[in-house]
C-alpha cells in the first residue's frame, strides 16, 4: 500500500460519521470530514452500500490492513476549471460595488 494513490473501494457500510469501505484485503473509513468541502447533512443522500468509489489513501497500517481514505481528494477537477473558479465574494466585494449601487438609487428616484 501507499500514501497518495486513488482506489476502487466498494462501500460496506454507511454511518453518520462516514463510510466504511473494502479493498482487496484491507478495510478502510472515509471520514465525513473527507467527504465534501461543504456541509454534509445527510451521507446516506450520497453513498449506497455496493457502490464502488474512488478514494484517496491518506494513511494505511499493513499489521491491521487499515486505511484512511478520501473521496474529496480523490475528486479530479479539471485544470481549466480550477484556474476559473479563483473568485472572492465577500465584504470586499459589496464594498467594491457600494457606491455604485448607491449611484443608481439615486438616479432612480429622481
Amino acid at each position: 500500500m501507499e500514501k497518495g494513490i486513488i482506489l476502487s473501494c466498494k462501500i460496506t457500510g454507511i454511518q453518520s460519521y462516514g463510510v466504511f469501505v473494502e479493498y482487496e484485503d484491507y478495510q478502510g473509513l472515509i471520514h465525513i470530514s473527507e467527504v465534501s468541502d461543504r456541509f454534509v447533512a445527510d451521507i446516506n443522500k450520497l453513498f449506497n452500500v455496493g457502490d464502488f468509489v474512488n478514494a484517496k489513501v491518506i494513511d494505511f497500517d499493513d499489521a491491521t490492513k487499515k486505511l484512511q481514505l478520501s473521496y474529496k481528494q480523490a475528486q479530479q477537477v479539471n485544470q481549466r476549471v480550477s484556474q476559473q473558479v479563483d473568485i472572492k465574494i465577500g465584504f470586499r466585494s459589496i464594498e467594491k460595488k457600494r457606491n455604485e449601487w448607491i449611484n443608481q438609487k439615486k438616479e432612480e428616484i429622481k
